[in-house]
C-alpha cells in the first residue's frame, strides 16, 4: 500500500487530537496514588475503539487512519501502562503493579468487549 501525504496527515492530525485528549485526562485525573489516568484512558480507548469497529462495519479508509491509528494511537496509552506497571513493581509496589496490570490488561479487553457488543446493537 502506497502512503501518501493525505494518509500522513490525518495519522498527524488524530494524533494531535488524541494526545491533547490523553494530556488533558492526565491533569483532570488524579494519578498521585495510583496510574487512574492511564487506566481511564485505555479502557475508554478501548471501549470506544471496539464500538466503531463494530457499529460502522464499513468505516473508510482515511476515517480509520485519522481516528484509529491518529486519534486512538496517541489517545490510549500502553507503554505508559508498562512504564508504570514495572515503577510500581520495582518500587515493591507488588500488588499495586498487580492490580494495575489486570485492572488494564483484564477490564481493558472486557471494555473492547463491550465496545463490540454495543457497536453490533447499534447495527441491529
Amino acid at each position: 500500500m502506497d502512503i501518501s501525504l493525505v494518509d500522513i496527515a490525518l495519522v498527524a492530525i488524530g494524533g494531535a487530537i488524541g494526545a491533547i485528549a490523553r494530556f488533558t485526562a492526565g491533569q483532570i485525573i488524579d494519578s498521585q496514588q495510583f496510574p487512574w489516568a492511564t487506566f481511564t484512558v485505555n479502557i475508554i480507548g478501548s471501549f470506544l475503539l471496539s464500538l466503531l469497529t463494530f457499529a460502522i462495519p464499513g468505516i473508510d479508509h482515511n476515517t480509520k487512519l485519522l481516528l484509529f491509528t491518529g486519534f486512538f494511537g496517541a489517545f490510549t496509552t500502553m507503554s505508559t501502562f508498562s512504564l508504570e506497571t514495572v515503577k510500581l513493581f520495582f518500587d515493591g509496589r507488588m500488588v499495586d503493579a498487580l492490580l494495575n496490570f489486570v485492572m488494564n490488561a483484564g477490564l481493558c479487553v472486557i471494555g473492547a468487549c463491550a465496545g463490540r457488543y454495543a457497536g453490533l446493537i447499534i447495527v441491529g
